[in-house]
Formats: structure tokens, C-alpha cells, sequence
């Protein structure tokens, strides 16, 4: 079969408007319309992957949806490369925290900044400058462990209210 201009156009504009399965089996239909060397022809011209068509085509013959697997792309978390991190947190954050005076909230209130959870990372728990994630980083994974940068409000005692005075009548 001989691809026009027109027929690519169209071919190239309707792919691009489908995502995942439905455009995997939508070049699989087109490239088994095209016949012998469709697939070929189909990735030297149109511009498409060969492995991504026979996934296509895999799924077109068995009619069985391959399920795909966003959620393990992207950067693994911080635990993933220094599983011990969170546990060294805990151990130099518990010993200082508070928690809520009110008892109204299961919170608790850390004195050390991200940037001295850092340091002393570095100097008692045996982490490279290099290897430990940043001061935002830590500051995140602070507030996922539920230790809160705010300080806690020491008790006041109420002020007493000054009656006025005939002097300070004016």
C-alpha cells in the first residue's frame, strides 16, 4: 500500500491524539493494513517505534491489554538509595521534640532546623556530605514523619488589665 502525503498527515494527526493502549493498537491496525513490510515502512516513515507496534500487535492478537506501568518511572525516593535515613532522623529528632501543650493534636514539634538534622547527620550517624540529600529534602521528609518546625509557645500568664486611671484620662 502506498502512503500519500495526506494519508501520513492523517495518520500522524490521529495518533497523536490517542495515548496508551488505544494508540498502541491504533499503529498495530494501521501497520497490519499495511501489509508485508507495513511495519517497516511504518517506522521509516510515520516515525514510530518497532518495539511499541508489536506490543500493539501482541495485544491485537491475544486481545489481552498489556497494563502499563507509570508509577515505576520517575526518581525512586530518598529511601530508595539510604534506607537507614529515616530511622537516623527519628533517632536524633525524638530526643528533642515536643509535643502539642494542648494535647488537642497528635503533633509533634521538633527544635533542630532541617540544616542541624543535617549536620549532625554528617557528624554522628557517619553520612557523606555528598551522599545526603539536601536541607529541603530533609525538611520534606521531616514533616512526612509528622515533626513540625514550629516551636512551642511557652505558657504565659495572663496580663492583668490596668483600670484607668484619672490621670491617664485625657
Amino acid at each position: 500500500m502506498e502512503l500519500t502525503t495526506e494519508i501520513i498527515t492523517l495518520l500522524l494527526e490521529t495518533d497523536q491524539t490517542l495515548r496508551g493502549r488505544e494508540r498502541r493498537l491504533f499503529r498495530a491496525r494501521t501497520v497490519d493494513a499495511l501489509g508485508p513490510g507495513g511495519l517497516r515502512q511504518a517506522e521509516r516513515i510515520l516515525g514510530w517505534d518497532h518495539k511499541t507496534v508489536q506490543k500493539g500487535l501482541g495485544e491485537l492478537r491475544t486481545g489481552v491489554p498489556i497494563l502499563d506501568n507509570f508509577s515505576a518511572r520517575g526518581r525512586k525516593a530518598t529511601e530508595f538509595h539510604l534506607p537507614t535515613l529515616l530511622d537516623d532522623i527519628r533517632a536524633i529528632v525524638d530526643p528533642q521534640s515536643q509535643t502539642d501543650p494542648t494535647f488537642k493534636t497528635q503533633r509533634l514539634y521538633r527544635r533542630h532546623s532541617a540544616a542541624e538534622v543535617r549536620r549532625q547527620l554528617i557528624e554522628t550517624k557517619g553520612y557523606d556530605d555528598e551522599s545526603l540529600p539536601s536541607e529541603r529534602t530533609i525538611s520534606t521528609k521531616l514533616n512526612q514523619l509528622g515533626y513540625r518546625p514550629a516551636r512551642v509557645a511557652k505558657s504565659k500568664p495572663k496580663k492583668r488589665s490596668l483600670k484607668p486611671t484619672r490621670s491617664s484620662s485625657d
